[in-house]
């Protein structure tokens, strides 16, 4: 019994050095994976320089363009801040303008003195208030003989007309009137129905 214990004691210690042999090795690897795997403290500083640098960049470019957009807010609003006003006036013009039309031919012909003032002093009204507005941006239209804009005019009727061409302003029913570059009152117009094309067309129509 002595004997076979002794002989096993040996060989059963053996596999238990193997394993504590083993251990240190394994534990070292984990530090060295950690080292390997830690960043570089420099490549970090230029991530955020580059981070720090494109949110810069953004922040110049929205104040640049809220500034332009400030100042063409600013330079909209001076320019048809009058637009209410303007427009109202311009009610008044059009009652001036249709009391001196509403005059018969014969009055104004009968030299009345005292009516021959009452007109001139209606137009003379009439002129002043237009001459104001134009001196805060606000213009008369006149598209006679123009080509019809929809950006400008608003047809009212059309008129047969082959000695113009199509779609030719050949009457103003009501003045339009613009402020700065906006349409403060389209033009109401007759347009030309017919025109240079329809005059060919019926001329060709007999030879066919």
């Amino acid at each position: 019994m002595t004997d076979e214990t002794n002989k096993n004691g040996p060989e059963t210690a053996a596999p238990e050095e193997t394993v504590t042999a083993a251990a240190p090795e394994a534990a070292e690897k984990p530090e060295a994976d950690a080292s390997a795997a830690a960043p570089d403290p420099l490549e970090l500083a230029k991530a955020e320089s580059a981070e720090l640098r494109d949110k810069y960049l953004r922040l110049a470019a929205e104040m640049d363009n809220l500034r332009r957009r400030t100042e063409r807010e600013v330079k909209d609003a001076k320019s048809y801040s009058v637009a209410g006003f303007a427009r109202d006036m311009l009610a008044v013009s059009d009652n001036l303008r249709r009391a001196l039309e509403a005059i018969p031919a014969e009055a104004r012909e009968s030299g009345d003195a005292g009516l021959t003032a009452l007109i001139e002093g209606v137009e003379m009204t009439e002129r002043s208030m237009l001459a104001a507005l134009e001196r805060h941006g606000v213009k008369q239209l006149d598209p006679t003989g123009q080509k019809f804009d929809p950006n400008f005019h608003q047809a009212m009727f059309e008129v047969p007309n082959s000695e113009v061409p199509n779609n030719t302003v050949v009457q103003v029913v009501q003045a339009g009137y613009t402020i700065g570059e906006r349409v403060l009152r389209p033009a109401m117009v007759g347009v030309a129905k017919g025109g240079p094309k329809v005059a060919a067309a019926e001329n060709e129509s007999p030879a066919a």
